[in-house]
């Protein structure tokens, strides 16, 4: 076969390349940072045309090329986005929707570790649209920082096209993509996007501290994005022989692996190497993922497995929850009376966690919200459950930590109370009575 050749014949413009979807098409997008910009854009021409209309969308986790393309507040009623994970972009849209009396997303629950099932046995995908890696003399793609659903979902859909970027990182492990399976190709070397947090605050260390206690030598990491974890991994750097399972790759794991605190030799699955299935940072981040033999790419259902991530011992899990009740349940995705993210993987690793011999599953969570006026620990939750309260281990805010495994309901309120903001426990006390 002459790869070069038959890449030659299947590039395409954007707009050909999109030219074959069709009015009530069902189209799946690669997530995050593998958003494919041309032929989102390209898509979104054909709506402005007139020429597409009932356009289902489907997808986990958008960032700023889909909110300006094909998730644009004027489009949602030619284009019906089945969201499975909610970012900014569609809370804004959301929030304009209240304004208007309506509703324009159309949330999808479903757990990380089942999206790949879900889009591929029960979703008429006609098409999947992602980023990938260039390809290299043998012809093979990667699908760079965005393994998740989308190797699963690229092989099951009708029709597969891919907007090849010189900037997507070229990763191992269980990423390839062969010429022979893509019916059409687009190039693009628009930048990728880069997500940058703010610096800690005082909250975040003090939290950040008191998980890194707990995380012994020789423990296997996962953790999410965000101003804590960053924290809780600058405090590792002198840690030995750290492993890494986890969903979400980010700059503040890859410096354990950088500076040597990673080694991954205790992990009995992929030992030697940091697995993972999406990955989001900054620039010198995606060069440090790029052909770097030592990060393993790995489909969700494989990555979000809790008898996967159980294989390894001391797995310690750490994930943020926007809610606490009393009993232990955790809503980490439900605020102020609306759909604020998803589920995600968070129950996946909690419960892989749990299950790891030595393992930890760690909640944390500031004690307080909007500014200090709402407690975070509640009576009762005021959104779905994401962690049942039989599963929760480990809650840690500013003012400790507890353990709940084993307590009863009345020990795990009184434990809980413990650890939330002082000017709330009387309220809380109260409420057992």
């Amino acid at each position: 076969m002459d790869s070069a050749a038959e890449y030659r014949s299947k590039l395409v413009s954007a707009e050909a390349a999109v030219d074959s979807i069709a009015t009530a098409s069902h189209v799946a997008m690669g997530m995050a940072v593998a958003e494919p910009p041309a032929l989102l854009a390209a898509l979104t021409r054909r709506v402005e045309a007139g020429n597409l209309a009932e356009l289902n969308l489907w997808y986990f986790h958008s960032l700023e090329h889909a909110g300006r393309t094909i998730l644009r507040y004027d489009l949602l009623d030619r284009v019906i986005p089945h969201c499975m994970f909610l970012t900014a972009v569609e809370r804004e849209l959301i929030r304009r929707g209240d304004e208007d009396g309506r509703n324009p997303i159309d949330f999808v629950p479903v757990a990380f570790s089942e999206s790949s099932r879900l889009l591929s046995e029960r979703v008429p995908l006609d098409a999947f649209i992602t980023t990938v890696s260039p390809m290299d003399r043998h012809g093979w793609f990667t699908f760079g920082t965005s393994n998740d659903y989308g190797t699963t979902t690229a092989r099951s859909a009708r029709r597969l096209i891919v907007e090849v970027n010189a900037n997507m990182p070229r990763v191992f492990g269980d990423s390839l993509l062969h010429i022979s399976e893509v019916d059409a190709i687009v190039e693009d070397n628009a930048l990728l996007p880069e997500i940058r947090c703010p610096d800690s605050t005082t909250e975040d260390e003090t939290i950040a501290r008191t998980i890194a206690g707990m995380i012994d030598n020789g423990s296997c990491l996962q953790m999410g994005i965000g101003t804590l974890p960053n924290a809780v991994c600058a405090m590792l750097e002198h840690h030995r022989d750290l492993g890494i399972h986890t969903e979400l790759m980010t700059p503040g794991l890859a410096r354990l692996v950088e500076c040597g605190a990673v080694t991954n030799r205790r992990k009995a699955t992929y030992p030697g190497r940091s697995v993972f299935t999406f990955a989001m940072g900054d620039r010198p981040f995606y060069d440090f993922l790029n052909d770097n033999p030592s990060f393993h790419s790995a489909p969700v259902q494989i990555v979000n497995d809790p008898s996967h991530i159980s294989k390894n011992d001391n797995v310690v899990s750490i994930n943020a929850t926007l809610q606490v009740d009393l009993g232990g349940a955790c809503n980490s995705e439900h605020l102020m009376g609306r759909q604020y993210s998803g589920s995600g993987g968070q129950l996946d690793f909690v419960r892989g966690a749990s299950a790891s011999r030595g393992g930890k599953s760690i909640i944390a969570c500031h004690s307080t919200a909007k500014g200090g006026t709402l407690s975070r620990i509640v009576p009762m939750l005021e959104g779905p459950v994401t962690t049942p309260r039989n599963d929760t281990q480990i809650v840690v805010t500013e003012y400790g930590w507890v353990d709940l495994k084993g307590k009863s309901l009345r020990e795990r309120a009184l434990a809980l109370i413990g650890i939330a903001h002082p000017r709330f426990r009387d309220g809380l006390g109260s409420s057992l009575r």
